[in-house]
């Protein structure tokens, strides 16, 4: 598609819906690839990242796949596929280049709590669970990316690495665990605010309190975009070359409206969340880790429960679960109706296919839905076996919408983890999905300039201006250890996060790819 000849009647050349993580990513590559672009944002609610992207709302994990079992599967023969991993985990090294980019050239100014070094660590119980965890540990630590990782069934060690966890559990039992230092815990709350206000600096009007009521494209090229004020009730009609739909759970809806085919059969499952906010100061203190467990059986991704150190506007505070439920709703200030109204003929099918095929699923969230304060405190016990009730209390987490699309046969599937969808012509794209998504922001709207923008990508003042805000991009560092050693060493100086001490040039050789 072409931006370089776009509208010039007062419209914007772009259009982004929803002040999230992804929009605000886009929009700072889109500002710093080609500086001239006309871009507006509309946003429902008041304030960027209330949604999914607030603190409070979003695992806040700087997902690298270290402590995440949902990503290592076991296949049938017993090997560990860790591809997922390698692949999440190389997402998040170049998010990281990207915001390493922004603060170097002083383009956002973040605060110094936005990121944070957190040890992340997978720990199991059980003969079959700590064989799962020791055959991880030993297919992760073959990818230079994962160098590094300890791995331990000392209870000693253990107790040490998390006193919490360990204190009134019984060491007869089989327990092992593993610990990467260099993990991080991410609040992509203040990072998302904090791009939109340079994105405001640089010329970006941002409507908030502003609905995308219904999307066409007409047939000029043009997606005329009808918009609602919230508070005078003003309907309006804007037009552009281009659509960007980040909107969260509201992506589905509005993927729906555009009427796009490659939007055709895709529908929704909304799944809710909550936590355990520990109220107790000293034993806040005293636990310093993401220390995350296996799902239950049919349970979904995000339901994975972990014992979590968080850094929430320059506060530490540890979390406990997420505990899933079921709401109708797309979004947490969303409307009750959502689900209803997302059911179209091209997806009823799907959706019903994947509802029977993940019965074990609702069976999952209707008893998360009838817990009770005690059953919620003895999940935290599996994790911290002395906590206390009068120490926690309840907080709303945020609302994830599970893509449901066409499988074989015209059936449906259920999946956990983002989706892309783009218009043939790339005039619209909408990320639909949840978990890992904030963490790989960057790769995915790398991807998304590729599908809609694969001329000005291919073209050589785009491609300078990547590889200086991504020195890696291009080349592999999942492949080249040197490479990745280097990006390590200038993103930790730059974020202020501690270096690994293992040295990749030596096992790989000598790399200079960054340099060049």
């Amino acid at each position: 598609m072409d931006i370089n000849n776009m509208t010039t009647d007062g419209n914007p050349d772009v259009i982004l819906i929803g002040a999230g993580i992804m929009s605000a990513t886009l929009g700072m590559l889109l500002k710093e690839l080609q500086p001239d672009l006309k871009v507006e944002l509309y946003e429902r609610l008041h304030v960027a990242a209330a949604e999914s992207s607030d603190a409070w709302n979003n695992a806040g994990t700087g997902h690298s796949a270290f402590c995440e079992l949902n990503y290592t599967p076991e296949r049938p023969n017993g090997a560990i596929d860790i591809s997922k991993a390698v692949k999440i985990a190389e997402s998040f090294e170049v998010s990281k280049q990207f915001w390493s980019y922004l603060l170097e050239k002083n383009q956002v100014k973040l605060p110094d709590f936005f990121i944070n070094t957190v040890p992340h660590m997978s720990f199991v119980w059980g003969d079959k669970n700590v064989e799962f965890l020791r055959k991880r540990y030993e297919a992760m630590t073959s990818c230079h990316l994962f160098k590094g990782m300890q791995y331990s069934e000392n209870p000693v060690q253990l107790k040490e690495w998390m006193p919490l966890v360990m204190e009134g559990r019984d060491t007869s039992e089989k327990l092992a665990a593993t610990r990467m230092e260099i993990g991080t815990d991410v609040n992509f709350g203040a990072l998302t605010r904090r791009m939109f206000m340079r994105l405001q600096e640089h010329g970006m009007r941002q409507y908030f309190g502003h609905e995308v009521r219904k999307l066409k494209k007409t047939s000029t090229g043009y997606w005329r975009v009808r918009v609602k004020d919230l508070a005078t009730g003003e309907k309006r009609n804007v037009y552009a070359k281009f659509v960007f739909i980040g909107a969260g759970g509201g992506s589905l809806p509005l993927l729906l409206k555009s009427g796009i085919p490659e939007g055709e059969g895709f529908g929704g499952f909304p799944v809710s969340g909550q936590w355990l906010r520990c109220t107790n100061p000293d034993v806040v203190e005293r636990h310093k880790a993401k220390v995350y467990g296996k799902a239950s059986v049919g349970s979904p991704p995000m339901s994975v429960p972990h014992l979590d150190s968080r850094y929430i506007n320059g506060k530490k505070e540890l979390l406990f679960g997420p505990y899933a439920g079921f709401s109708t709703k797309f979004l947490k200030k969303g409307s009750f109706l959502d689900l209803a109204l997302s059911i179209r003929p091209d997806n009823l099918r799907p959706m019903i296919s994947a509802g029977i095929k993940n019965i074990p699923l609702t069976q999952y969230l209707i008893n998360q839905v009838r817990q009770s304060p005690e059953d919620r405190m003895q999940a935290l016990r599996d994790y911290y076996p002395n906590a206390r009730p009068e120490d926690w209390e309840l907080e709303i987490a945020g609302q994830r919408v599970q893509v449901i699309k066409k499988g074989p046969e015209g059936g449906g599937v259920l999946e956990f983890g983002t989706e892309m969808v783009s218009a043939a012509d790339g005039s619209l794209a909408a990320l639909l999905g949840a978990s890992p998504g904030a963490s790989t922001a960057v790769s995915i709207m790398l991807e998304l300039l590729q599908r809609c923008f694969p001329e000005q990508v291919a073209s050589p003042a785009w491609q300078a201006k990547l590889r200086q805000m991504i020195p890696s991009y291009g080349l592999s560092l999942a492949q080249d250890a040197g490479l990745l050693q280097q990006v390590r060493d200038w993103t930790s100086s730059v974020l202020g996060l501690p270096r690994i001490g293992a040295n990749y040039k030596q096992e790989a050789g000598q790399s200079n790819k960054l340099a060049s």
